[in-house]
């Protein structure tokens, strides 16, 4: 995704790391280019289908599509719908799959935190879109230390909604207020959600209100969680006679 590969470049190196963990090799594919879903979002169909199209090209071959960014998750899986008459784009749609998906229905080493309260906040692209609410919960779920919060109005939007915080500002901050109410009051540390819009949206979020609750992104959180334990030095060997 343009932002997780810029802004967010750590997420996308924590995501590639608990892919490895999870016994995948792990490409970063040339050529890719947007989803094409702020093409969408602001009108220019013209514009997300030749994205698609690239996308598609650059991406054929075999396995699976893994994407930590929710809103292009989402975008990436109606390629078929973008591009009805073209049958690549059934195929590309059938390797998509966000990274909770993915890594939910495979094996992770043991996670282990230091005992704090986590809220999650299911990102629209995520939990509406494509479905997807469970599988984030399962991953938090088996870190040992965590405790899972969940807000009074999980479902409801922050207010980033793909550019809809930039062409409605003051319904997006009416959402984003409301949103960080709830966060406080379920008296977790820190929240984790899986799209960048949302991450950035709470943070700006949280810093406005004065609150000190640390946002991240679930991979970061998983990441962390799943560190290898670093090795013991071998112990020096010393020469001795009896």
């Amino acid at each position: 995704g343009c932002i997780m590969s810029t802004a967010l470049a750590d997420v996308d190196r924590a995501t590639i790391r608990l892919l490895e963990r999870a016994g995948c090799e792990v490409t970063v594919t040339a050529g890719q280019v947007c989803c094409g879903a702020l093409n969408a979002h602001g009108g220019d169909m013209a514009g997300a289908r030749a994205l698609a199209r690239q996308n598609i090209a650059v991406f054929e071959g075999e396995g699976a599509i893994v994407v930590n960014s929710a809103g292009c998750s989402a975008m990436l899986k109606d390629y078929a719908h973008l591009l009805p008459d073209d049958p690549h784009a059934r195929t590309f749609v059938a390797r998509v799959k966000d990274v909770t998906e993915f890594l939910a229905a495979r094996a992770l080493p043991p996670g282990r935190i230091e005992p704090r309260a986590v809220a999650y906040q299911d990102a629209c692209h995520l939990a509406h879109a494509q479905g997807i609410r469970q599988q984030p919960r399962q991953l938090l779920r088996a870190i040992a230390g965590l405790e899972l919060r969940e807000l009074a109005d999980g479902g409801l939007c922050c207010g980033s909604a793909g550019i809809y915080n930039i062409t409605h500002p003051d319904e997006a901050g009416k959402l984003r207020r409301r949103k960080v109410d709830s966060i406080v009051a379920s008296g977790a540390s820190l929240v984790v959600t899986a799209n960048p819009g949302c991450l950035l949206q709470l943070r700006a979020g949280l810093a406005e209100a004065g609150s000190a609750i640390e946002v991240k992104h679930i991979a970061e959180l998983l990441d962390e969680a799943t560190e290898p334990s670093p090795c013991p030095l071998p112990l020096r060997q010393e020469r001795v006679s009896t």
